[in-house]
């Protein structure tokens, strides 16, 4: 049951044959039916399928929705995205104080790419699949190897030296610990083509720069700095 008002049109005018379509009665449960066309017919397979787990399992019955996301993810409800864009804003904003742009490429790369860097071991750290395509992807579990193809891919048409910064969402299939999950983001600040310590100095003095917006100070952190020529070396 409902409540039908009716409202005047200006300037609107109904033709007989019109009136009576409206007049007619109306169906209170018309049946539609809903088609897809596809050369393969996958469409409608699908829907068979769904239809028979959906029997196997016992006549439509749902197995009970876990409520808790993937093991080693989590929730960013709106409280919690108000601490994370005041934290990231943070970061953009230091990076553009410095001179530095901002990218970002797919969360999903070739397998190989990492393999490339790390060996065929890294495989048992990484998110990685064999996609419909057969094709081996992974999410990507650091920034730094898809920083390597984009700049190789510009090659000579690309000015150096290249400051680019970003927060990408990266992906660890490893054991979790205390504080470390299977996904996270972090700051990226990259310089590309300076080959002196001056790319080194202009970070560190981003890093303070950012610890000096957000009341971090001396007392708190500590930056230490190694370098791998000088281990080698001994």
């Amino acid at each position: 049951a409902g409540t039908l008002t009716r409202h005047a049109v200006p300037g609107l005018t109904l033709q007989p044959r019109q009136l009576e379509v409206l007049r007619r009665p109306r169906v209170r449960n018309p049946s539609i039916s809903c088609s897809a066309s596809s050369s393969s017919g996958r469409a409608s397979a699908a829907v068979v399928q769904d239809a028979e787990k959906m029997k196997n399992k016992g006549g439509g019955k749902q197995e009970k929705l876990d409520l808790q996301p993937p093991r080693g993810t989590r929730d960013f409800y709106p409280e919690d995205m108000r601490l994370r864009n005041w934290l990231f804003g943070h970061w953009k904003d230091v990076a553009r104080e410095f001179g530095f742009e901002e990218y970002d490429a797919p969360v999903l790369e070739s397998e190989a790419l990492y393999i490339r860097k790390a060996g065929e071991e890294v495989t048992q750290q990484l998110y990685n699949f064999e996609d419909k395509g057969e094709r081996r992807v992974a999410l990507r579990p650091e920034m730094t190897p898809s920083l390597a193809r984009m700049v190789m891919a510009k090659g000579k048409g690309l000015t150096l030296p290249v400051k680019w910064a970003s927060i990408p969402q990266c992906w660890r299939y490893e054991r979790m610990t205390r504080g470390r999950r299977r996904e996270h983001y972090q700051w990226n600040m990259d310089v590309w083509g300076v080959p002196g310590v001056e790319a080194e100095a202009e970070l560190l003095s981003a890093m303070v720069s950012f610890f000096s917006r957000v009341g971090v100070t001396a007392q708190d952190v500590g930056i230490k700095i190694n370098s791998r020529a000088v281990l080698s070396e001994v």
